[in-house]
């Protein structure tokens, strides 16, 4: 099922694939963070919707609070943990438990923010 929803983020569409047809099994380092972040439009997104869904692939091995920690840096930063996991909702196809490195992530950034200022 193909979701076309404005307020929907498929980290389907954000996998990297593979010259011989594979696609990678994890979402990794800061750096594929940023990409997705800056490809999707989250920012955008959530700046112009209640409720944002992101769905989490079938067949995911694993997803590194870094990769969550740079896709999210600023809507975390704007909105607080509480606010974030109000407005964010996850959606895990294959039944990935993501709560852990989200968590980590989202401790991450707010310790940062508390260290800077």
């Amino acid at each position: 099922m193909k979701l076309s929803n404005a307020n929907i983020i498929n980290l389907e569409d954000y996998r990297v694939k593979g010259k011989d047809g594979t696609i990678a099994k994890v979402f990794t380092g800061r750096d594929r963070g940023e990409d997705v972040r800056k490809a999707s439009k989250i920012d955008e997104i959530e700046k112009s919707y209640d409720e944002v869904f992101i769905i989490i692939p079938d067949n995911i091995y694993s997803i590194n609070p870094s990769f969550f920690e740079e896709l999210f840096v600023n809507v975390v930063l704007k909105l607080g943990r509480e606010k974030f996991l109000n407005k964010f909702k996850f959606d895990s196809v294959g039944n990935y438990n993501y709560e852990r490195p989200l968590s980590e992530a989202i401790i991450r950034i707010l310790r940062k923010k508390t260290a800077i200022g």
